[in-house]
């Protein structure tokens, strides 16, 4: 069985909306897009292609599908280690809108959430090599992860705080307890933390 990943840029304050640019989303009126650009270097560049390396096909929801369609497959170098993988694995775009997904190798994954999670189900089971990977896309991680599917989280923490935006966390359907499984910190001040899903969280009292 694959491995289903996923990797998440996030702020102090647990915003993921608009690291890449001023334009990237919107979306509530955000306007503090490109709060990642800042802290961009070697050390982040090292981690993000080791993630892509073991890499067999992609899972995303339908916004970041669409950041991704629109850039990716302008870039043809062969030798980039992102581009590479994104435009030639398969993906998998979660929608219930969406009815054509022209990226090669893509497939649209329709339904409830329910029906998706029967499918990223059966995507792990049938996946031949390489890790199942989900970057970016919060609301479909935060589902699956209330359904115990996801089993690796890389959370890339960015020293900066912008005080609006939407939060990865927030409306989470089930409380979650982690477990960490490596950390390491970039040249920048990137706190990279990669977790494992641990079951339902638990909760006391100090001194009880």
């Amino acid at each position: 069985m694959a491995q289903l990943t996923f990797t998440q840029f996030l702020t102090l304050d647990g915003v993921y909306q608009g690291p890449g640019g001023p334009d990237e989303d919107r979306s509530g009126g955000f306007e503090h897009g490109g709060w990642l650009v800042p802290f961009a270097d070697d050390d982040m560049g090292s981690f993000v292609n080791e993630v892509f390396d073991r890499a067999g096909a992609f899972l995303l929801g339908r916004r970041t599908y669409d950041i991704f369609a629109s850039y990716w497959p302008r870039v043809t170098d062969e030798d980039d280690p992102i581009a590479s993988r994104l435009n030639h694995l398969p993906k998998y775009v979660v929608s219930r809108t969406l009815r054509h997904a022209d990226w090669e190798g893509s497939t649209i994954v329709g339904g409830d959430d329910d029906a998706v999670a029967a499918e990223v189900a059966r995507l792990k089971e049938e996946q031949p090599e390489g890790e199942l990977q989900i970057h970016g896309s919060a609301t479909l991680a935060r589902s699956l992860l209330a359904r115990d599917l996801i089993d690796v989280c890389h959370l890339l923490v960015y020293p900066v705080a912008v005080g609006q935006g939407q939060r990865l966390f927030q409306d989470l359907p089930l409380p979650t307890a982690f477990e960490l499984a490596d950390h390491r910190t970039t040249a920048a001040g990137v706190a990279i933390h990669t977790y494992r899903p641990a079951g339902r969280a638990t909760f006391g009292t100090i001194g009880a």
